[in-house]
């Protein structure tokens, strides 16, 4: 939808004018998987679809939200804004965020009108939640005057997630969200928040998402029990390293001289692949800036085959999806993005094959699977702004 047919949308909703756009990008993350909440590096890119919040002020002393993806409309007084609605609503995303500037001092006096619109494919992995959290959190940044910067609005839209949604999710899409620029990428330290803006000259070659239609579900429990596997990492390695903070601190090397310390075999999986993520995400990020798009495509295979084997949160489908990839000859690398368990791959595919990967990937996943899949060629884009 334009612009103005959503501005027509809430004035037959609401029976008055939108007086504010605002807008999110949804992400894809190009490499380093599940390392987030790890405390190591990511390294993702905004993308030109993402969500839509239109608001008016009302006389009424509610916020009412409507979205023209869910069919029920919410009301809420003022007085509620702290309390979560029942588990699994939609409106707990940007409620949660509303609550963060509440409970930080900033009261919500004024009711308001909210029409939310988001064409990020829900379900697909590329963070319709983030980008829903992230735009809530700029437009009562900008309504209310409370100054926070981009990172801080990364850090409410990531509570509202862990106190509203139930997800213990780390930093990396509500901060992509935010922090997008359009033909860059964010070469992000997930502990210290630090981070770059890395230029993405992919000169004859795009960025291309393929969506399994096998939605993710992170809040089934499958993404909470990874986050506990690396915690009991964390506290076995500690025995014998007691000022390690988290597993991404740790180097190849000195995970090895470590790693028997681990006595949970499962929890040892999870270990190795967070460890040699964060090294693929720094080579990764290094060839790409030394113009080495080959290694760059390399890495992102080697990460999927040990999100794959160490992390378990492929599956079927996305592997299908990136092993028929990598049969291409003009596939230069493709991987799952995402939380896993269904979602979407990235790929890096150059121009001339890109006819060719929808056509042979395509049909031998509806093959395997009996899914047909979606495949978008990626516009990185930037991150929130009023519209």
């Amino acid at each position: 939808m334009t612009t103005t047919e959503l501005k027509q949308a809430f004035a037959q909703a609401y029976s008055h004018e939108a007086e504010h756009v605002f807008f999110s990008p949804g992400r894809v993350n190009l490499i380093g998987e599940h390392t987030d909440y790890n405390g190591g590096y990511v390294f993702p890119c905004a993308l030109s679809f993402g969500t839509y919040l239109l608001m008016a002020r009302n006389a009424d002393k509610v916020l009412r939200f409507r979205s023209l993806n869910m069919p029920e409309v919410t009301e809420l007084q003022l007085d509620t804004l702290t309390t979560p609605l029942p588990k699994n609503h939609w409106v707990n995303y940007p409620l949660g965020c509303i609550a963060q500037f509440v409970k930080r001092g900033h009261a919500v006096t004024q009711g308001y009108d909210m029409l939310i619109w988001g064409n990020v494919p829900a379900g697909a992995g590329l963070s319709s939640s983030a980008a829903l959290e992230v735009v809530t959190a700029y437009a009562f940044n900008e309504l209310l005057g409370t100054g926070y910067d981009r990172t801080e609005l990364a850090k409410i839209g990531q509570l509202s997630e862990h106190e509203f949604a139930g997800v213990n999710c780390g930093i990396m899409d509500q901060f992509a969200s935010a922090w997008g620029k359009k033909d860059h990428a964010i070469f992000l330290n997930c502990d210290t928040l630090e981070f770059q803006h890395v230029p993405v000259k992919l000169d004859g070659i795009k960025v291309v998402i393929s969506n399994t239609h096998s939605p993710h579900k992170l809040d089934s429990g499958a993404y909470n029990d990874r986050v506990a596997q690396c915690h009991l990492a964390l506290e076995q390695l500690r025995t014998v390293r007691p000022d390690l903070k988290n597993l991404a601190e740790l180097t190849e090397a000195e995970f090895e001289k470590i790693e028997s310390a681990i006595t949970d075999e499962v929890a040892h999986r999870r270990a190795r692949h967070v460890v040699g993520e964060v090294q693929r995400t720094t080579d990764a990020v290094k060839a790409l800036k030394a113009g080495d798009i080959v290694t760059f495509g390399k890495l992102m295979c080697q990460s999927h085959v040990s999100l794959r084997d160490d992390y378990e949160v492929t599956g079927l489908h996305l592997d299908t999806l990136a092993q028929e990839a990598w049969k291409i000859d003009g596939v230069l690398g493709s991987r799952m993005t995402g939380g896993g368990f269904g979602g979407c791959t990235v790929s890096l595919v150059r121009d001339e094959a890109i006819e060719e990967f929808k056509e042979k990937v395509g049909r031998a996943y509806e093959q395997i699977t009996g899914i047909h899949p979606d495949f978008y060629v990626a516009q990185i884009s930037d991150g929130a702004r009023e519209l």
